[in-house]
């Protein structure tokens, strides 16, 4: 966060079921959809949307490396 009042604000926009397993522990993987907003003195500046992946057995935050 910085001094002058500005933050990121996330929501979670959907959830949806992902192709492959965990490395972990073998689990389903989700996709979960974020929207992420930046705000300066309240006044929002920038909207994007992010894809996100998590276990839904253990949890784990799951990140995607391209080959």
């Amino acid at each position: 966060m910085c001094f002058l009042g500005c933050d990121e604000e996330e929501t979670e926009v959907g959830r949806q079921p992902a192709p492959g397993l965990c490395p972990y522990c073998g689990g389903k993987v989700q996709a979960v959809d974020v929207g992420s907003q930046w705000r300066f003195c309240f006044l929002p500046i920038c909207f994007r949307f992010k894809r996100k992946y998590f276990c839904t057995l253990c949890s784990r935050r799951l990140v995607l490396y391209d080959s």
